[in-house]
């Protein structure tokens, strides 16, 4: 990274922590209304010149200008592969992760993320710069998620993985992306659980570093609920990146798998199966309300797709897929949603897109 690149990141980064004592604390104990609260969810954006230089500053003034409690990305900075020519950032160089600080840092309420595949996983690609994939991941831990602090004009302490170990480029590292926060009795978890068959397909495939990080997602999101359980939170939140595929009905968009077994059917590798059967495990133990939220197929849905090994529909969950890219028309769904939270509700999550004013295509506004 080319030494300016260093000073500005670490500025932006070094401002943040000096502000966040404001909020460090601002969790369970702010109940100073009738304890309902609205979150942001985006992800897999910017994909394009437009898309960074106004669909996103448009989605970010839109989410500034509602009173949110935090907002999350759920992956993915850039398109798969890089544009030649381009304005904006479009390979895994230094410069794509500084834009996307700037665009965290840019939202008035904390901002939280959880990489996507485009990001590090894919970065071996040579249209995306032939970068070694774990020396992006780990330059991403040292951007995004050096402090226990998230990103935004304002910002909230988390709860950081430590052990097991992930992989690094120079060996075992920490998973200090995956992070956890509870807020006003609900628990949310980040994963980082990747597309492209969670890094065990595309250019240079790495089960190593795969056994590793699956193990730890499943104890950290294990972990989760234990703490959940433990302090009596209403509902689960997990966001992750990849769509791991739950049934047979999506395979344009998903891994297709058998909904019992959890199986993979589709002759891919399957780098999902172990955690979606730990996740059922905990879904039906805890019997209240979780939501998935992911990105990675860009087609924004609201559904209940996981089933029991009798399959049997577990009414508890939730499958939530942010909008993503869509070239077609320009910067259409360079949206958001917004998610209303009552603990004290039955179901405790209430979902609203948010398409934002700015970014209509689709319906030109008069």
């Amino acid at each position: 990274m080319k030494r300016s690149m260093l000073l500005s990141a670490a500025g932006l980064m070094l401002a943040g922590a000096i502000t966040a004592g404001a909020w460090a604390e601002r969790d369970d104990e702010d109940r100073n209304d009738d304890g309902r609260y609205a979150i942001g969810l985006w992800g897999d954006l910017p994909y394009s010149d437009l898309q960074a230089q106004v669909g996103v500053p448009n989605l970010i003034a839109d989410m500034n200008g509602q009173k949110l409690a935090f907002t999350v990305h759920d992956g993915d900075l850039k398109a798969g592969n890089g544009t030649p020519g381009s304005l904006t950032p479009t390979i895994c160089s230094d410069a794509l992760y500084v834009q996307a600080l700037g665009f965290f840092n840019s939202l008035h309420a904390p901002a939280m993320l959880t990489p996507g595949d485009n990001d590090w996983t894919d970065c071996d690609r040579p249209s995306n710069g032939g970068f070694n994939s774990l020396e992006r991941l780990d330059h991403e831990r040292q951007v995004f998620f050096s402090t226990p602090f998230s990103l935004g004009q304002n910002r909230i302490r988390q709860e950081v993985q430590a052990t097991p170990l992930c992989l690094g480029v120079s060996g075992p590292a920490p998973c200090v992306e995956n992070r956890r926060w509870s807020h006003r009795g609900v628990t949310y978890v980040t994963l980082n659980i990747q597309g492209s068959c969670n890094n065990l397909c595309d250019t240079a495939p790495d089960p190593a570093e795969y056994a590793a990080r699956n193990q730890a997602n499943i104890a950290w999101m294990r972990d989760a609920f234990r703490d959940a359980a433990g302090r009596g939170s209403a509902a689960v939140m997990i966001i992750a990146q990849a769509d791991p595929g739950f049934d047979l009905s999506d395979g344009a968009r998903a891994p297709l798998r058998n909904p019992r077994t959890l199986a993979e059917t589709d002759g891919q590798p399957d780098g999902f199966q172990e955690f979606l059967i730990a996740l059922r495990d905990e879904v039906i133990a805890f019997r209240k309300p979780v939501a998935y939220v992911h990105g990675d197929s860009h087609y924004f849905r609201v559904d209940k797709p996981f089933q029991d090994p009798a399959g049997r529909r577990l009414e508890n969950f939730t499958r939530v897929e942010t909008y993503g890219d869509n070239q077609a028309n320009g910067n259409n769904d360079v949206n958001w949603l917004k998610v209303h939270v009552d603990a004290r509700s039955r179901e405790v999550f209430s979902y609203q897109p948010q398409i934002v004013p700015g970014n209509r295509t689709a319906v030109p506004a008069p």
